[in-house]
């Protein structure tokens, strides 16, 4: 087993954040189980996990507006991707850099 005092951290904090819970079934009858979490990290993003694949990722509008990247990350055909960039544009925000 690694000691602890082994491992080079780069970065270690806590911090408080709000989880949205959000299920819903588009016209293409996919269900989808999500978890929407707010945090002060990743510049204004979301980190979106969908919950019945087991997979996570940090969007923002910007990451919506390039084709084919919602279908790639959560394993989507077209409509589906679809209907779930409907509903991220409702709750993710736009990313803001900081000097």
């Amino acid at each position: 087993m690694t000691d602890p005092n082994d491992l080079d951290f780069l970065s270690d904090s806590t911090e408080s954040t709000s989880t949205r819970f959000v299920t819903f079934i588009g016209h293409s009858l996919k269900r989808f189980d999500l978890a929407v979490t707010t945090t002060n990290r990743f510049y204004g993003k979301k980190l979106i996990a969908d919950l019945q694949n087991g997979r996570t990722a940090i969007l923002g509008t910007d990451d919506l507006e390039e084709e084919g990247y919602l279908e790639h990350i959560f394993s989507l055909d077209e409509q589906e991707g679809e209907e779930l960039r409907s509903f991220l544009y409702q709750v993710v925000g736009d990313p803001y850099f900081t000097d």
